[in-house]
């Protein structure tokens, strides 16, 4: 999940916790409409490595949080499953399904995390979809009111192996909660909603909290000696080397889920049943394949490849394009995704990156280049 679709300066919206940034010495920049940390003194590189050891906190109050209530939650479910290819039917109440928003062709209009309630559905959309997205669930979901906390709210991610030991040391019991689960409780008299998910590959929670408590509730995380702040640098570097896809690069509405390589979310039961926009389409490439297809690659050397540089076969000839890019520390080299032609897909074949003009020797790799480390219980 993500988009990085900017605006102008004068424009720029603020999260909750912008001043605290402005405090902590953060470089910001413009970021889906938002002025956002981009990276604190310590630096991208020393932020991507102290998450992957320790524990780093995110601001992602820019994201989208949205309640969805109706008649009951079935019907509520049934409404959104129109929507999305994800079996939200079959989530147990706390629990999370990652999906998306496709459209009639088939292609990706967001990706989002839906959290099944006893008595509604929360779900978190991107930054720079939000406008659309909520204006596509009030024309698609009859009798299902939308509540689109806005400004209300804050979201912060506080993500690495001692995320679970911070987590537990201030709500006893958070330790034992199950990966893509989520469940209200009380931070030092902070009212939140907090889920086991997050966006970097390793074990971490996202907490929901009011905007006036984000603040407070930001300063008591930084406070436990295990947490630095983390910006925007570090969450791309680290969502890449997990091989997790960035809405408006790896996926848009030209992507599918199936090229994407997220056919891992549809069940079998929405496979078979379809009923989601897009569906005859998506169910086509289920069984008969697609002609490209989103996979890692690896550059050879330490340069790395951006956004938009093409990929070529052994030939000369253009096989695809490289959709993120750029140097993984935890990797210690260059990784990239992108598409290329399904019979170049395999792993291993080797391919060119055009870069400044020359050929770059690279090899269609294996994701994630870090290892996921997800709580299993």
């Amino acid at each position: 999940m993500g988009n990085d679709a900017g605006t102008a300066p004068e424009t720029l919206l603020q999260t909750p916790l912008h001043s605290l940034h402005r405090e902590l010495g953060a470089k910001m920049v413009p970021f889906a409409g938002y002025d956002m940390p981009v990276q604190y003194p310590m630096g991208v590189l020393k932020e991507h490595l102290h998450t992957r050891h320790q524990a780093g906190l995110f601001d992602v109050s820019h994201m989208g949080q949205v309640r969805l209530r109706g008649a009951s939650v079935e019907a509520v479910i049934a409404a959104l499953e129109a929507l999305v290819p994800g079996d939200v039917a079959a989530l147990a109440p706390g629990r999370i399904r990652y999906t998306m928003f496709t459209d009639a062709q088939g292609g990706i209009l967001d990706d989002l995390m839906v959290t099944r309630f006893d008595d509604h559905v929360y779900v978190v959309i991107n930054a720079g979809r939000k406008r659309a997205d909520l204006a596509h669930m009030a024309e698609n979901l009859p009798g299902v009111e939308i509540e689109y906390l806005g400004d209300d709210a804050g979201l912060l991610a506080l993500q690495g192996p001692a995320a679970a030991t911070v987590m537990a040391r201030l709500v006893p019991g958070a330790e034992a909660m199950p990966f893509m689960s989520a469940t209200t409780a009380s931070i030092n008299g902070i009212p939140v909603q907090f889920s086991r998910s997050g966006y970097t590959g390793e074990d971490g929670f996202e907490i929901s909290v009011a905007a006036r408590d984000s603040e407070a509730l930001a300063r008591l995380l930084l406070a436990q000696p295990e947490v630095a702040p983390i910006g925007l640098g570090a969450r791309d570097s680290l969502r890449l080397e997990a091989g997790l896809c960035l809405y408006g690069h790896d996926i848009d509405e030209t992507t599918t889920p199936i090229e994407a390589g997220l056919a891992w979310t549809i069940s079998k039961r929405r496979r078979a049943e379809g009923g989601f926009l897009g569906a005859a389409i998506i169910q086509a490439q289920l069984q008969n394949g697609t002609t490209r297809k989103r996979v890692g690659i690896l550059p050879e050397g330490r340069q790395p490849a951006r956004e938009h540089t093409d990929i070529q076969d052994q030939d000369g000839r253009v096989i695809g394009q490289v959709t993120s890019g750029g140097f993984g520390p935890t990797a210690n080299g260059p990784v990239a995704m992108g598409y290329v032609a399904t019979a170049q897909a395999a792993v291993g074949t080797p391919v060119n990156l055009i870069v400044r003009g020359k050929p770059l020797a690279a090899k269609v790799a294996a994701m994630p280049f870090a290892p996921h480390r997800y709580f299993k219980g």
